[in-house]
């Protein structure tokens, strides 16, 4: 039964977000970067990812190698047992940070889109702010109460002033 790696995650949450296939994402990132920042983050985040991905796969290999079922390790094997215990982990931890930026690209992506309530909502807070000014401006205009702002100085000045 084949287990999914970090590489087949981020490369299935690509492929849905941008609705096409790998292929095609990688060409338009390389050749167009400007129209999709963010198509050009994931793919290239996801090309870190594959590289630490790679490193899992051969970590795990020396350890299972190293650790095989009725296999003594040699004293001086233990370290190596170790530091690729060690390397494993650490390449899982790269892993998933890379995969979580992925999702964190993928979350922006999902944030920006235009969805079809947007201009709605624009048309309706345009309108509750036209609706709040003119009362506001008719008010002003003909209401005498309020005094009329002044321009000039009221008194010609006799002097400099500081």
């Amino acid at each position: 039964m084949p287990t999914t790696t970090m590489l087949d995650q981020a490369t299935a949450m690509i492929e849905k977000t941008w609705s096409q296939p790998l292929e095609a994402l990688e060409v338009l990132a390389v050749r167009r970067p400007c129209e999709d920042p963010l198509l050009r983050s994931a793919v290239h985040t996801r090309a870190a990812l594959a590289i630490t991905d790679n490193a899992v796969a051969a970590h795990q290999d020396r350890l299972h190698a190293l650790t095989r079922r009725g296999y003594v390790p040699d004293f001086y094997e233990l370290d190596r047992i170790t530091e690729s215990a060690v390397n494993l982990r650490v390449a899982h931890s790269e892993s998933r940070a890379y995969l979580q930026a992925i999702r964190r690209v993928v979350e922006a992506r999902e944030a920006t889109a235009p969805t079809a309530e947007v201009p709605a909502i624009r048309l309706a807070q345009a309108a509750v702010a036209r609706s709040g000014q003119a009362p506001n401006a008719r008010r002003q205009a003909t209401d005498p109460s309020t005094p009329s702002a002044v321009v000039g100085p009221p008194v010609p000045s006799t002097g400099p002033r500081r």
